[in-house]
């Protein structure tokens, strides 16, 4: 990532800090933020020097949601953080939003795994993830309501993550890997 790519990312980048500090501390992202993200997100990219260029812009924004919207659909993510990769996806564009959902995604596991070894609770992570596997594998023969309560039953972790901080080393990881939009 050059410089002139990291002048350009500072206003993302400075959101995607304030998101991660406030979900951190709230386990929420506040309507403001996501909103702002997505706003400025459309907005960068009507400029000269954008990031990606409006259409992709848009299409990123829908790929951030509908990545998000099933997991919010299951109880698993809340409204802020499908908000907070469809303004993501605003910014980079569609490529970038997959690219970030699979990222943090593996960064938010590490993250589980760290904190249910923490709590000495490693065995109940992996039986009730196992659980929750099934039902998902299943879900049209035991219906999305069984498998939400389900998978709210089944916590393992005290508090739930803060979708925000994966989010955002996922971001820090890919810009430094040369993801620049679309």
């Amino acid at each position: 990532m050059n410089t002139y790519t990291l002048l350009l990312c500072m206003p993302v980048l400075g959101l995607l800090v304030l998101a991660a500090a406030i979900d951190w501390r709230s386990r929420r992202i506040p309507n403001w933020l996501t909103f702002t993200l997505v706003l400025s997100g459309v907005a960068q990219s009507w400029m000269p020097q954008a990031l990606c260029s409006p259409g992709n812009s848009i299409l990123g924004l829908l790929s951030g949601f509908v990545l998000t919207f099933a997991l919010y659909a299951l109880g698993a993510l809340g409204g802020g953080d499908v908000k907070l990769l469809a303004g993501i996806g605003a910014w980079f564009g569609p490529q970038a939003a997959v690219a970030v959902f699979a990222v943090e995604a593996i960064v938010g596991m590490v993250m589980a795994i760290t904190q249910a070894a923490y709590q000495g609770k490693t065995g109940l992570l992996l039986k009730n993830s196992a659980l929750v596997a099934v039902n998902l594998a299943h879900v049209t023969d035991v219906g999305l309501e069984h498998t939400k309560r389900t998978g709210q039953a089944c916590r393992s972790i005290d508090r739930p993550l803060p979708y925000a901080v994966p989010v955002l080393v996922a971001v820090m990881i890919l810009l430094l890997a040369g993801m620049g939009g679309g």
